[in-house]
């Protein structure tokens, strides 16, 4: 079974930043297809940003420019690089991933997600 844990969110003040870290075990190789979601209180979740295995990536409009998505295929690891954090970036943020690019929208498997709070 393929499973995602996430690490390293935790609460911070604005304008800070915070480095996510989300670890893939029980597959065979890196994932093809791996990424964030966040989902904040009362919200639906929404896309953050995602990676390819060789390096192709998306970033919705309100992180861009502020997030940075990398991977270590040889870790099976993606990480979310957040800076410039904002009280409206308080979420549970969630990996995940597919086996292929074609099958991360329909069936991606997840995380169990990490909070991130941005407040005074």
């Amino acid at each position: 079974q393929e499973q995602l844990v996430e690490s390293g969110g935790g609460l911070v003040q604005p304008g800070e930043s915070l480095r996510l870290s989300c670890v893939a075990s029980g597959v065979i190789s890196s994932p093809p297809m791996m990424g964030w979601f966040r989902q904040a209180a009362g919200k639906e979740r929404e896309f953050i940003a995602s990676m390819t295995l060789f390096g192709h990536t998306n970033y919705a409009d309100s992180v861009k420019g502020r997030f940075t998505v990398s991977r270590d295929n040889a870790k099976k690891t993606v990480y979310l690089q957040m800076n410039s954090l904002r009280p409206e970036d308080t979420a549970v943020y969630y990996c995940n991933a597919a086996h292929s690019v074609s099958t991360y929208t329909s069936n991606p498997y997840w995380g169990q997600g990490t909070q991130v709070t941005v407040s005074e």
